[in-house]
């Protein structure tokens, strides 16, 4: 920061005034304070003191000396002195704010792409091969993921209710199509039957149960971790612009403008004045720290738990092999599923009618359908860790924040004299107190008295969001890994870095690949290529298919609720 950060029009005022610093002692004219005081405050220079005269009516700038300032002028200088210190509060902590929100937009925008991604995923394996289907499944889905969304981006949404209604809303159209094709249509009461005997019979064995799981673990701390970022900028717009008590104005007056009622234009303070004047103005937002210090290492702890089944990114765009293998299973046990419905909703009565299909992109239907690589610099996690290594920096932001601002902006250098507060002189004298607010009892240029309900208002809420974080941040050892179910003829080959909930072993090769062989089934309108090939690899995510592409299906949805360029705010 230093000189580079100081107000612009501030640095104009001081070149202005360095003609007249060579006579700043004992001072016969008042005529560069006036200029400054026009300049820097845009007043009128009527009605000021040409020379120096005496200022018995001055409230904080008194001197037995002659003075160049008036008590309209002091007042003047007071809201100047404030609002000074309120701009290099706001410099000091742009580039924290910054970094704060910059990437709280980037992870909202990684987000709203991995769902579109995963949307794309799930649609393009109905099109490629469950066809038949694939146009009545296309509500299911984008509804399922614009769900996904809204609960990730703060919304009152129930994970298990939105994979619950999936999940209802595929049965029908597994058990018209696979189960018992040959005829496609069927009532919509009977549909609706199907439908609700879904949770019943469970055709997808505990599929459902495991994604309600991988959801909530994924999607619940990618929430947290968003809403916490939202906080964290709040604080920071708070304490930008913190209310400095009456004491604090005044002794911001003496500090800053106090010298050039003397002439002394160029002065600066002591650094231990300065000190103390700021550290006792900034003693109540120095109560932030430790709070602000448990904020970071919590969304350190939180991020670095998110993997495996906590990691969003994998989770989304592994969901449609999860759905592929509900169907598969379904299938498999078709007969029984059949018996199970004929009991609950009867045998239907149905007119067989052409189901549409997708339409087909010829070319893509020539070479194939492959998603788009993700570079693995790139990947959700690699960003957030990058994040957190930028912000550990600033963990102890708020408990050298005074020392920072004098340090760097506004007190005089070792062994230049410095202004005390009345004079100049060679070195300040006082006793310099500490940070914390126990020591201002000691501070003897500034009053501290009471609390500052704004700034308990702020440790409150980082208080909660800590636990929230805490909360979100999964034991390993805690974990509960859910069994696959029996898959009848299907057998899975699977490798990987992530855990049995996933359907994977951690091979160590960093390779996420899932085979299917299919040994006694193959549906009407499925063709056996379309299953085997189905693949995904961490540093690709690539889903690749021998089977026709599906044009409809590659133009996602848009997220009207995720179009906006800030977080949805903080609720509390």
């Amino acid at each position: 920061m230093g000189a580079r950060t100081w107000p612009v029009g501030f640095r104009c005022l001081l070149l202005l005034a360095l003609v007249g610093s060579a006579r700043s002692e004992g001072v016969q004219t008042c005529e560069e304070v006036r200029k400054l005081f026009q300049w820097r405050l845009a007043g009128a220079v009527k009605g000021l003191p040409e020379s120096p005269r005496a200022g018995p009516d001055l409230q904080v700038c008194i001197s037995k000396k002659p003075t160049c300032c008036t008590r309209k002028m002091e007042e003047r200088y007071q809201i100047v002195a404030r609002q000074d210190m309120q701009q290099v509060l706001q410099t000091s902590s742009s580039t924290l704010k910054f970094l704060i929100s910059r990437n709280a937009a980037v992870f909202q925008e990684t987000l709203e792409t991995l769902i579109r991604q995963a949307e794309n995923y799930t649609s393009i394996l109905f099109c490629n091969t469950y066809r038949n289907m694939a146009l009545e499944a296309a509500a299911s889905i984008q509804e399922f993921f614009t769900d996904v969304g809204l609960y990730l981006f703060g919304a009152d949404v129930n994970h298990e209710e939105f994979v619950n209604r999936f999940f209802d809303s595929l049965f029908p159209l597994v058990y018209n199509h696979l189960i018992n094709p040959g005829v496609t249509d069927s009532s919509l009461e009977y549909s609706e039957c199907i439908r609700m005997a879904r949770r019943d019979v469970s055709p997808f064995g505990n599929i459902p149960k495991r994604i309600m799981g991988q959801m909530g673990r994924s999607l619940l701390p990618s929430r947290t971790f968003l809403q916490a970022l939202n906080l964290g900028i709040e604080v920071i717009n708070t304490t930008d612009y913190v209310h400095f008590s009456k004491e604090c104005s005044r002794a911001l007056l003496r500090m800053q403008y106090c010298p050039h009622c003397q002439g002394l234009t160029l002065s600066k303070p002591c650094m231990g004045y300065c000190l103390n004047v700021v550290r006792g103005c900034l003693a109540h937002m120095v109560e932030l720290n430790p709070h602000w210090h448990a904020y970071i290492r919590s969304l350190e702890e939180l991020s670095d738990a998110m993997h495996g089944t906590y990691d969003i990114e994998h989770v989304l765009l592994n969901f449609h092999l999860l759905v592929n293998d509900a169907v598969i299973q379904a299938h498999l046990n078709g007969q029984k599923l059949s018996e199970q419905v004929n009991k609950i909703c009867g045998r239907p009565v149905r007119t067989p009618t052409q189901s549409p299909r997708c339409s087909f992109d010829q070319s893509k239907e020539k070479h194939g359908m492959k998603m788009a690589t993700r570079n693995g610099e790139e990947t959700l996690a690699n960003r957030r860790k990058e994040f957190i290594n930028s912000l550990r920096l600033y963990r102890s932001f708020y408990g050298g924040l005074a020392d920072q601002l004098c340090v760097n902006e506004l007190a005089a250098a070792d062994g230049v004299p410095c202004w005390n507060g009345e004079d100049i002189v060679k070195s300040y004298t006082q006793r310099v107190v500490g940070n914390e607010i126990k020591a201002q009892s000691g501070n003897p240029e500034v009053k501290v008295r009471g609390t500052d309900p704004v700034i308990n208002q702020i440790i409150d809420k980082l208080k909660h969001v800590i636990q929230l974080l805490q909360g979100r941040s999964p034991k390993p050892d805690k974990w509960e890994l859910l069994q696959l179910g029996s898959g009848g003829g299907m057998a899975e080959q699977v490798s990987g870095d992530c855990d049995d909930e996933d359907g994977c072993g951690g091979s160590g090769s960093g390779e996420v690949k899932r085979t299917l062989r299919i040994t006694d089934w193959m549906p009407e309108d499925m063709n056996f290529s379309d299953v085997k090939r189905i693949h995904q690899t961490d540093s690709g995510r690539t889903l690749d298919t021998t089977g026709a592409g599906c044009a409809a299906a590659t133009e996602s949805m848009t997220f009207a609720m995720m179009g906006v360029a800030m977080l949805l705010p903080w609720l509390w």
